[in-house]
């Protein structure tokens, strides 16, 4: 038991940024929320034939997918059920990484979550039913790798979002879209819909997300924080901006994603 994570080998890093293997006890709340992260996430269930995700309020819908799913990104925080999340594996891409592997174009990702069989086929039954009968966590990583490995065709990434996503990416709290949008000499029409095809969402949302990210790995092991540096430093405006971007990202404000803090920063112990 354990949780395990490792960085793929080339070439798929390129498209791929990290696998993961969660063989864990049940946790002892039963919500988390998970902040958005810029790229898709591959996840595969191994615990019961299904995964699900709640709505963002009082009603807790459940929405039903299946045990193996490519999803994401998210625009804003999800709510999981840790019933399931007991033996579960999986794979995070790049920024633009799951429309280079799968070919399908991004946005249909976007707040949802696709059946791996409805893109792969019965090769995605047949990996599930591997990875079921395989006890060894690091054992089961090489299988998922080796089968991302051999179905990943390696269509590019547009030279123009490839050149955004690394502006942006080393900058975010700089990042100004028009300027990058000229570097391209493309109209700012055609530009949209090529970054929205590959990345799943717009420029300026991209960019948005990459600087809340960018905030919440500066705060997340922090004691005591200076909000109003932190916006400043971060690229906001003002702090009030600043508590505005956390409730669109994570729901909440940042002072509450501070005490909701648990053990990895992406997930949040609730009720």
């Amino acid at each position: 038991m354990g949780h395990h994570v490792v960085v793929p080998s080339p070439p798929l890093d390129v498209l791929v940024s990290r696998l993961w293997d969660w063989d864990m006890p049940p946790a002892a709340h039963h919500f988390e929320r998970v902040l958005p992260v810029p790229g898709a996430a591959l996840i595969i269930n191994l615990h019961e034939n299904e995964t699900r995700v709640y709505s963002d309020d009082a009603d807790r819908r459940c929405l039903r997918a299946a045990a193996s799913v490519i999803g994401g990104p998210c625009l804003r925080s999800q709510i999981i059920d840790t019933a399931e999340q007991v033996r579960v594996m999986g794979a995070v891409f790049h920024p633009g990484g799951a429309h280079a592997f799968t070919g399908e174009d991004h946005e249909a990702l976007v707040d949802q979550d696709i059946g791996l069989e409805d893109i792969f086929g019965h090769s995605a039954h047949r990996l599930r039913e591997q990875l079921l009968d395989t006890p060894c966590p690091h054992a089961r990583l090489a299988i998922l790798q080796q089968w991302l490995l051999a179905h990943m065709r390696m269509p590019r990434l547009a030279p123009e979002v490839l050149h955004a996503l690394n502006s942006i990416g080393a900058q975010p709290q700089l990042a100004r879209i028009a300027p990058l949008v000229r570097d391209t000499g493309l109209s700012e029409y055609r530009f949209g819909r090529l970054f929205r095809r590959q990345v799943g969402m717009g420029p300026k949302r991209y960019a948005r997300l990459m600087r809340f990210r960018r905030v919440v790995d500066a705060v997340y092991r922090s004691q005591a924080v200076d909000w109003s540096g932190v916006a400043i430093d971060g690229g906001y405006g003002d702090q009030a901006h600043l508590v505005h971007e956390f409730r669109a990202f994570a729901g909440m404000t940042p002072t509450a994603f501070m005490a909701a803090r648990g053990p990895y920063p992406n997930h949040l112990p609730l009720d």
